[in-house]
């Protein structure tokens, strides 16, 4: 029987959260027509995401690494509720790549990494797409009973974040 705070060994915990590319999600990637700066400036302004997130209505942290994210998720497959989860930054790279990961743990062996990518393009314009990395040997159980919400909630998330930039690309140049 293992004890409460007993020491997981490498070799099990790296099957805990290991990496399958068949569990992964990835939203649509969407062209936006507003600078890298204006997207990360959204992103990563978490008080206005109720203001234009369909998903992910509520965020606080202080974006520091290692920070936890906590966040209210609108509920897809129950309409109406909200999910609170808290992840940790883990990546964080300005106007490329903002990334949180739920850790593995022995009460939610659910480990997973959600990326957020923007992609520069020649024009100043950019591109966005996102994933959720659902690891370890749970992860395909995750894949399967989340894996099609998760994937329209992020392609709602990316079209908003498209509307959203775009809109205040321009206001901001006087459109």
């Amino acid at each position: 029987m293992k004890r409460r705070n007993q020491i997981v060994p490498k070799a099990a915990m790296d099957a805990k959260i290991s990496y399958d590319p068949a569990n992964v999600v990835t939203s649509e990637v969407v062209v936006i027509e507003a600078s890298p700066a204006l997207v990360w400036e959204v992103l990563t302004d978490l008080d206005r995401y109720g203001d234009w997130n369909p998903f992910c209505v509520k965020a606080t942290s202080t974006l520091e690494m290692g920070a936890p994210v906590y966040m209210s998720l609108v509920n897809y497959p129950n309409p109406g509720a909200l999910l609170q989860g808290c992840e940790y930054i883990c990546e964080l790279q300005p106007e490329r790549r903002l990334a949180w990961e739920a850790r593995w743990h022995e009460n939610w062996p659910y480990a997973a990494r959600r990326d957020q990518f923007i992609d520069p393009m020649a024009n100043g314009h950019c591109r966005y797409w996102s994933t959720d990395a659902f690891l370890g040997e749970n992860g395909v159980h995750v894949m399967r009973f989340c894996g099609p919400w998760v994937k329209r909630a992020f392609d709602d998330t990316a079209h908003a974040l498209k509307a959203r930039a775009e809109a205040l690309h321009a206001e901001r140049i006087g459109r």
